[in-house]
């Protein structure tokens, strides 16, 4: 598998049976000879930023009809969960973002500057022109194929929802008084999923015994912000799981007992999949 053969993966079930999609841009993990080359880093310390091995867990949605898509490209070169104008000054020449925020700020823009535990990638910054044809090559395809997506869904089934679905280190968690949680579900308070919706991905992940937490540390970002539209019965959950759950992160390898937790998931992913958008949803009709 390469860039050269395509940024994205998008498969569809055999019959596409109610609007859902689940989707993982960060799980991309194609390293290109010219990023390795220009990176600090060695290949290992670049996956540290990877939600390693999420596009494999979501795989089983096919069997329940649901879309599965998913990214190639590495979120250390572009983060799909990124505007394309939240360039950081610091990482690309010439760059001015139309405003400073936390993510540019902490170095996490759309092309980032450092990886986990604040490890820088690039030696040097990169010129302006190599960072918009980065975006223009790898950030564009991927919103593309999954806004298409969204307007087929609506097109066909008068809605859609995107399960957005991202892993966080354990150690993003530590802040948090115990028990901590297994996931995080993000509807940006509200803002990017009507309550039935939100709801319903809350019970899929309880009804597995897993500890839930709305909001906090994680209530979306780009792609939640951007695309859930609950009022015309679009809606975007972003979805974070701990790594530890299922992998050694540190050697960023499958756990010994990662087919058990897959199991437990697949679980997840199947009510997920019964998930439909409504146009009748009283959380939408009150508005």
């Amino acid at each position: 598998m390469s860039l050269e053969d395509g940024t994205f993966d998008l498969k569809r079930p055999q019959n596409w049976l109610g609007g859902v999609i689940i989707a993982s841009p960060h799980s991309g993990r194609c390293y290109p000879d010219w990023f390795l080359a220009e990176s600090r880093l060695d290949t290992q310390n670049l996956r540290s930023s990877e939600d390693a091995f999420v596009d494999r867990l979501i795989q089983p949605a096919l069997d329940f009809g649901a879309v599965v898509l998913t990214s190639r490209v590495p979120r250390s070169m572009v983060d799909l969960n990124r505007s394309p104008d939240e360039m950081d000054p610091l990482v690309v020449s010439g760059a001015i973002p139309r405003m400073m925020n936390p993510r540019i700020m902490a170095g996490l823009g759309v092309i980032p500057r450092v990886v986990s535990q604040g490890r820088a990638i690039h030696d040097r910054p990169i010129p302006r022109e190599k960072a918009d044809l980065r975006i223009m090559q790898l950030w564009h395809p991927y919103h593309q194929a999954l806004s298409a997506l969204l307007d087929e869904s609506v097109a066909r089934f008068g809605g859609a929802v995107l399960i957005d679905m991202h892993s966080m280190p354990r150690d993003a968690l530590a802040h948090l008084p115990r028990p901590r949680p297994d996931f995080v579900l993000g509807d940006r308070n509200g803002v990017s999923a009507s309550p039935r919706i939100s709801a319903g991905v809350a019970e899929a992940v309880t009804a597995e015994g897993f500890r839930l937490r709305r909001n906090s540390p994680f209530a979306g970002a780009y792609i939640a912000a951007t695309y859930g539209k609950p009022r015309n019965n679009i809606h975007v959950i972003q979805l974070e799981m701990d790594r530890s759950l299922y992998m050694d992160e540190r050697q960023i390898e499958p756990r010994a007992d990662f087919d058990l937790f897959s199991a437990r998931f697949t679980n997840i992913i199947e009510r997920l999949a019964r998930l439909r958008p409504d146009a009748c949803d009283p959380a939408i009709a009150a508005e």
